[in-house]
């Protein structure tokens, strides 16, 4: 069995949380930097994911998986059960997981969509204008609803932190980039925020993205190149 190779797309791609996932599983795993827009639309790439998407993911026994919710369940399988990245299937908790990475995956992703789609398409005049303020609309939106969702919890599903989480982190660093809102106005989103900003396997994420030597917490075995 191969170690779990996961594909992830820089800069700033939403495979960012498949990272983390992977340091808190404790599964050995290794990478390869995809380099978007370039690299991820490559014809060598879209033979491993035909839509041209990052993150994507190689399983131990070789199968290939997409999307990050696909993704992030598989990790939560594969790790022990004790790390509690998914939590048991039929449970309540999994209810929520799934309600709380499907908001994240739908209304919390897509709210920047308009404001990544202005910047890839260098829109200008009222094209751009209408875009962004979509855009920002739809981000505040999106933090509010969140915001309400969290009611007090420390974690998106309960009592510790799962998968749902790393995701929502590479989602809402997106606002470090566009400027839209200060986040403490949404004490609850804004706590969980600086709270995996602290973990180190975030840092390591960070680093990793970023093409720094970092330290990992967890079983990585190193970068592959996608040749």
């Amino acid at each position: 069995m191969k170690p779990i190779l996961l594909f992830y797309g820089v800069p700033e791609g939403c495979s960012f949380g498949a990272i983390v996932a992977l340091e808190w599983s404790g599964l050995p795993y290794q990478l390869c930097r995809i380099q978007m827009p370039e690299v991820v639309s490559s014809e060598a790439f879209k033979r491993i994911n035909p839509v041209g998407e990052t993150p994507s993911l190689r399983t131990a026994d070789g199968r290939f998986v997409s999307q990050s919710m696909a993704i992030l369940h598989h990790i939560g399988a594969a790790a022990a059960a004790s790390s509690e990245l998914v939590p048991a299937q039929g449970s309540a908790a999994f209810d929520r997981f799934n309600e709380m990475l499907a908001f994240l995956n739908t209304d919390f992703f897509e709210a920047f969509a308009p404001l990544w789609y202005a910047m890839e398409h260098g829109l200008q005049g009222e094209a751009l204008r209408a875009a962004t303020a979509m855009g920002r609309d739809k981000v505040r939106r999106a933090h509010a609803a969140l915001e309400r969702l969290l009611a007090g919890r420390d974690w998106l599903v309960g009592e510790r932190r799962t998968a749902a989480d790393a995701y929502f982190l590479g989602i809402a660093r997106w606002n470090d980039f566009h400027q839209v809102l200060d986040r403490r106005d949404y004490p609850a989103l804004n706590a969980l925020y600086e709270r995996l900003q602290a973990d180190p396997a975030v840092r390591f994420a960070h680093g990793v993205e970023h093409g720094e030597v970092v330290r990992s917490t967890g079983a990585f075995a190193g970068h592959v190149e996608l040749q």
